[in-house]
């Protein structure tokens, strides 16, 4: 399957003998010229020179002449060869399962789900039995799903008959007459999407010639040819008749004699834009920086110059944690001293890559290929009607359909998935060309159908009601058929499990056994086509568990056909005139497991997809999503690919779009929106050399997650006597691999290496202007791909086994990286690495939108888990202190803190404790409250609240927005960052694994209350740091106000000063404090036990370590009594 693209097609060219050459024939000398015309089912019929010269309707002047009539309709292309058209009918509706020590076995299915399937790219879709005895296969069928006779005679044949006719005699079982292969085989190169026309003045046009041209089999007037052969027009124009000797519009640059302009002719534009901050916002903005930066480090001179002698712990413990938090503060504000905005221009990447022009008068998408991943694991926990909806939302994006390729990861082998995504398949019949009739948004249809605003805005089509009212009532039905999967296949399951156990004790009673004995029958999970499901069993079983199966690959809809295929109004219940109705490619797949190998977990699935997709499609990008992230904005690949194609684009290795989220309460109490990382950060490291990878939305370069440095034009420069840079091999890319050593690096599969410089060829940008050193040239993608085979979906399956990365570098150089938790830091960092660049791309309309934790427990734990791929990434070599020379500086700064600012939680949970030590004790971490020190203190504070508005302008962000993060910050430095530290240093010093492991989501008890998760308490051990701490500080603040009250001399400046930053820790806890009482207070009373009584104790200790006596208080100057703790 892997193949360039530029390259002429390799089926056959037959000549008037019937002769076959497999490489394609060429032409040579006038005696061979190829004639064509297309008959009324759409297909090219070749004519031989005898034939024409006894028609006596043509002339000389016509020897070159092929009308191309324009997919329409009533005029449907056809696949050229019925061999092709079965073997990829086959793959499409055959189940492959393979792996470790095991054959590859495809498994045909007639039936994919027990509801009834339309769609004819899908498998087990309706057809008609064929006509062969004692066969009960299916008949091949076109893309409209119509059945394909390869005989005159109409007699009906499945693929496998039909090649065992081919194989034996070659004659048709029917009318025991040869098959006309050449009818059917011929085929002409349309590489460029045009056909070859006569030149203008090129010969004197005879009248009878257009009456032949114009007729269509019937006899009758044919308007789509005069279309197309006068000046009428139809669809994108009319027919251009380019000059001669140039037929395909390649005159060497010197462009078109008026018509329709080449791209290389038209005024170059880009398709990106960089827009820097307004320097009235950016300038004080590092101005303040600066100062700030200043401040601090004379501050600390004068905190470290002046120590408190009466409380030298308290001194020293503050000091420290004050420089750390200068070195924190450092790490996270001097990256954000370059942020950037970008935009896109859609228009010019249509004129660019879709518009017609004399090389391709239809129009026919230049565009790269797009390999969509979604990665799913379990379908108790990520439901399948979610996943499902995701699915549905890439199937209807908008970019060209036969360039796209959808693949789900099912971790799990999980039967319910698969028919999650089958009925998915099934009911994107009718969901993906609704969406483009009526220019749906956004295409989740959960979503749309949730939206509270008027659905009719902006439409125009006096049917879409009506339509709209169709699809609503699918789609709940499609809704109750997935919701019903699990039931439905556990009764189908156990049905067939009693069947087994009658025909076990039937057979035992037959054979003389004891019919007494019990009878002991797997209790096995069945498909819909009454076979053995080769994944995960509902009861697990040997090599029928989540840890044990065999790899599983089933191309639920195959490849559509090149070019457009309209609807009509009789098929469908909605009327799709004009509207083209192909779906996408959509491969499921769920790899071998077996015990014993260690499968790395999502890095391990995304890596597997990575393989599998470079066999079946081999699209030089990948954008991938999580099973709960869905495409909002249909444009967003479009989005994506004007970075991708424009110049200086061959250095991007992907472009990471920001994470949005539903369902979040109104005032983002714990921070979920994360809008100061997404719309400041990552916009800020956009400006350096990109933001980093955060494991959704985003859009991969395939040649750079393999592992290879950046293309360098100096280095490796081929080129074709037109100056046109050519495909390279992997010795080009990397002059230190041996051919020899690919199996190393990449595995066995010879397929799969010779996908590499095809991926890379096709994912340069196009060489439309002098600065792109490293373009491919216009019209390259043009050509359709070839069919899927069964030999290329079985090496799909080996690549997908337990086995296959054994000895490899697959996650450690190449994919997704193994070893951490957060394997997409560790992998877009080593693309840094490696001199690469990345793209932050903020659209007008949100590109994804997903789900968040809104519970408290839930998010604690995300945070935690992020948080420990931190301390692996600190503790590996993955450290950005151990970076190579490509990485820039203040790249390199945010890399570290990236690392770093975990163990900023010990700090901070020491500088907590402090203001409630300080209450307690009577001291401050300063002798007295004098002039420098507020000073300082004033100054430091208003560059924060200064810095703190700009980069809210700046960012775009809200200022309530910032205060969330400010206090979460807090909230999950206190509790889930802490315990990542001491789960990495256990795991780093002992060798020590600790699992935080998070159970099945659960609903809140209001199902009609969307925030009901928000109200639950589950309780974990990470709520304790932060609830001592508010608790210590309430007692605190307590007992230095009863000894202030209580004195005779009252200090209200130290209990101020104390009481202050007190305040200020207890204000960071207030959301915490909000998820803890719950909606009705249902807090576990253990809570408050445990924190009251750590409370008391360690104020206890505390006491009877460094009581207040008498005499220390005289020195201060209190007169009188003094307070004692009781």
């Amino acid at each position: 399957m892997a193949s360039h693209t530029n390259q002429p097609s390799k089926k056959a060219i037959r000549n008037s003998g019937g002769s076959n050459n497999s490489q394609g024939a060429k032409n040579s000398g006038g005696n061979n010229v190829k004639f064509a015309r297309r008959t009324s089912s759409g297909r090219y019929v070749s004519l031989s020179r005898e034939d024409l010269d006894m028609s006596g309707e043509l002339t000389g002047d016509y020897m070159n002449y092929t009308v191309h009539i324009p997919p329409t309709p009533d005029n449907q292309p056809m696949e050229s060869s019925v061999a092709a058209k079965a073997e990829e009918q086959y793959v499409s509706n055959s189940l492959f399962t393979g792996g470790f020590n095991s054959v590859t076995r495809a498994h045909l299915m007639d039936k994919v789900i027990d509801s009834e399937v339309t769609h004819p790219q899908m498998a087990g879709a309706k057809g008609s039995s064929c006509s062969m005895p004692a066969c009960d296969g299916k008949v091949m069928k076109d893309e409209r799903g119509n059945d394909v006779t390869p005989c005159e005679c109409r007699f009906k044949i499945c693929r496998d008959c039909y090649m065992d006719a081919l194989k034996e005699k070659g004659l048709c079982p029917g009318c025991k007459e040869p098959y006309k292969v050449g009818d059917y085989d011929d085929e002409q190169d349309y590489s460029n999407g045009a056909l070859q026309l006569p030149a203008p003045g090129g010969g004197k046009r005879d009248a009878n010639s257009m009456s032949m041209t114009t007729r269509n089999q019937g006899g009758d007037f044919d308007p789509n040819k005069w279309l197309f052969e006068s000046k009428g027009t139809y669809g994108y124009g009319n027919a251009y008749w380019p000059p001669q000797d140039d037929v395909y519009g390649d005159d060497g640059g010197e462009g078109a004699h008026g018509g329709m302009l080449e791209s290389n002719d038209k005024p170059w534009k880009p398709l990106s834009r960089v827009t820097p901050i307004p320097a009235a916002i950016i300038s004080p903005y590092r101005l303040l920086i600066v100062i700030r930066l200043v401040v601090m480090g004379f501050f600390l001179h004068w905190r470290v110059m002046h120590p408190n002698e009466d409380a030298i712990w308290l001194w020293l413990m503050s000091v420290v944690c004050e420089v750390w938090f200068a070195f924190s503060w450092i790490l996270d504000q001097v990256p954000k001293l370059c942020p950037v905005n970008r935009s896109t221009d859609l228009q010019v990447l249509r004129e660019k890559f879709e518009m017609p022009s004399p090389s391709n008068p239809t129009g026919r998408s230049d565009l790269p290929g797009v390999d969509l991943f979604v990665s799913t694991a379990d379908p108790e926990k990520e439901p399948p009607l979610v996943t499902a909806n995701t699915i549905l939302s890439i199937l209807a994006v908008d970019y060209p359909v036969e360039k796209i390729s959808c693949y789900i990861s099912d971790d799990g082998g999980a039967l319910l998935t698969f028919e999650a995504m089958a009925e998915a398949a099934s009911f994107a019949d009718l969901w993906v060309p609704f969406c483009r009739k009526h220019n749906i948004e956004p295409r989740n249809p959960d979503t749309y159908f949730s939206l509270k605003v008027d659905p009719t805005k902006n439409k125009s089509r006096p049917d879409f009601v009506k339509d709209r009212r169709k699809i609503k009532r699918e789609y709940d039905e499609f809704k109750v058929r997935i919701n019903g999967l699990p039931d439905s296949i556990r009764r189908r399951s156990d049905a067939f499990n009693t069947r087994e156990e009658v025909k076990m004790l039937k057979h035992l009673r037959e054979s003389g056994g004891d019919p007494l004995e019990r009878v002991k029958v797997q209790k096995a999970t069945w498909m819909a086509d009454g076979t053995h499901w080769p994944g995960t069993w509902a009861v697990p079983a040997s090599e029928h568990s989540k840890g044990d199966h065999a790899g599983i690959l089933q191309v639920m809809l195959k490849p559509p056909s090149h070019d457009p295929l309209m609807g009509n109004a009789e098929d469908k219940i909605i009327d799709f005139s004009d509207v083209d109705i192909r779906l996408p490619m959509f491969v499921y797949m769920s790899r071998e497991k077996r015990p014993g190998y260690d499968h790395n977990k999502k890095a391990g699935a995304m890596n597997a997809l990575v393989r599998c997709s470079a066999i079946l499609s081999n699209g030089p990008f990948i954008l991938n999503l999580d099973c709960d992230h869905y495409i909002y904005n249909c444009k967003a690949i479009r989005e994506g690919m004007c970075f991708m194609m424009d110049r200086g684009g061959e250095n991007i290795c992907y472009i990471q779009f920001p994470q949005r989220f539903e369902g979040i309460d109104p005032s983002d109490r714990y921070a979920n929106h994360n809008t100061v990382f997404f719309d400041g950060n990552m916009r800020a490291l956009d400006g350096i050399q990109g933001p980093v990878y955060v494991g959704t939305g985003c859009m991969f370069r395939r040649f750079a997650l393999y592992g290879f440095d950046p293309p360098n034009p100096e280095k490796y420069d081929k080129k074709n006597d037109q100056g046109e840079t050519q495909p390279l091999t992997t010795s080009d890319f990397d002059p230190d691999l041996d051919v020899n050593l690919l199996p190393k690096r990449f595995g066995n599969s010879t397929m799969l290496a010779e996908s590499i410089p095809v991926a890379e060829f096709q994912g340069r940008p196009l060489a439309d202007h002098p600065a792109v050193k490293f373009g491919r040239p216009p019209g390259a993608l043009r050509i359709p791909r070839e069919p899927l085979d069964a030999a290329s979906v079985a090496e799909a399956v080996s690549v997908i086994s337990c086995w296959y990365e054994d000895k490899t570098e697959w996650g450690e150089r190449v994919g997704w990286i193994y070893g951490s938790v957060t394997e997409d830091v560790v992998t877009g960092y080593r693309m840094h690495n490696r001199g690469w660049h990345s793209i932050y791309c903020i659209t007008k309309r949100d590109a994804f939108h997903g789900s968040a934790p809104i519970n408290l427990t839930d998010r604690l734990h995300q945070v935690l888990r992020w948080a420990t791929g931190s301390v692996e990434i600190f503790f590996s070599q993955n450290n950005a202190f151990l970076a190579t020379r490509k990485l820039k500086i203040l790249q390199r700064l945010a890399y570290i803190n990236v690392g770093v600012y975990p163990f900023t939680s010990i700090f901070l949970l020491v500088y907590c404790f402090l203001p409630a030590l300080s209450l307690i004790s009577g001291q401050f971490i300063v002798r007295n409250l004098n002039v420098t020190f507020l000073i300082y203190l004033f100054i430091i504070t208003i560059c924060l609240i200064l810095l703190a508005i700009l980069e809210v302008k700046w960012s775009g962000i809200g200022l309530e927005e910032w205060w969330r993060n400010e206090q979460f910050w807090l909230i999950s430095g206190t509790s889930s960052h802490l315990a990542a530290v001491l789960q990495g240093l256990l795991k780093v010093m002992a060798g020590i694994e600790i699992s935080f492991t998070l159970t099945s989501k659960s609903s809140g008890e209001d199902n009609d209350d969307i925030y009901a998760d928000l109200y639950l308490v589950k309780w974990t051990s990470l709520m304790i740091p932060p609830i001592v701490i508010a608790m210590v500080n309430i007692i605190a603040m307590v007992i230095a106000l009863a000894r202030t009250i209580y004195s005779s001399v009252p200090q209200w400046s130290k209990f101020i000063g104390g009481a202050f930053f007190s305040f200020w820790v207890l204000a960071h806890l207030y959301p915490f404090a909000k998820g803890l009482m719950g909606r009705r207070g249902k807090t576990p009373t253990i809570v408050f036990v445990w924190s009251g009584l750590i409370a008391i104790i360690l104020s206890l200790l505390w006491v009877a370590i460094n009581p207040p006596t008498g005499g220390a208080a005289q020195a201060d100057g209190v007169a009188g009594s003094t307070f004692q703790f009781p």
